[in-house]
């Protein structure tokens, strides 16, 4: 489990500093687009009120909470399941990152009432309108690592 602890914390202080230096010191939340790499990487403010791609978004109180408790809940679903049936090396990595990017975009619900995601990528013609950050990218990929890497004591 320190390794899970370990992966969550680093995720979780390279998500929070990552939003803090784009939305406060650069201020993107004033300027709203800043050209980092264009076309493939700029910086475009979005306040998500929602889940992935502005999904269940809604500026009501009781949705902020309520996806605050979906996301600690799954952390600790992820937590009791990698405490009884721990996956390998990689699934705990996974499991990790997962957590980190949860905590991170709960942090953003309590403090902002809502996620602040910045990224932005297109490319080849094709303008994405869509905006994430580094807890996003963290909950993908620790997700799909849980499934490709389940390990556990009955696996081979």
């Amino acid at each position: 489990m320190r390794l899970v602890w370990a992966v969550a914390g680093i995720i979780f202080v390279i998500d929070q500093l990552t939003k803090i230096w784009v939305v406060h010191v650069m201020d993107l939340a004033t300027r709203l687009n800043i050209e980092v790499w264009p076309p493939l990487l700029n910086f475009r403010m979005a306040w998500n009120y929602g889940i992935n791609f502005g999904l269940l978004a809604g500026e009501a109180p009781a949705t902020r909470w309520i996806l605050i408790s979906v996301a600690i809940g799954i952390v600790l679903f992820v937590l009791v399941w990698m405490r009884r049936d721990p996956p390998g090396r990689y699934g705990l990595i996974s499991a990790g990152m997962l957590i980190g990017g949860a905590l991170g975009n709960v942090v953003d619900r309590v403090a902002y009432g809502a996620v602040a995601d910045f990224l932005n990528m297109s490319c080849c013609g094709f303008d994405n309108p869509f905006a994430f950050n580094v807890a996003d990218v963290a909950i993908f990929a620790g997700a799909l690592g849980l499934v490709l890497f389940p390990g556990g004591k009955n696996a081979s």
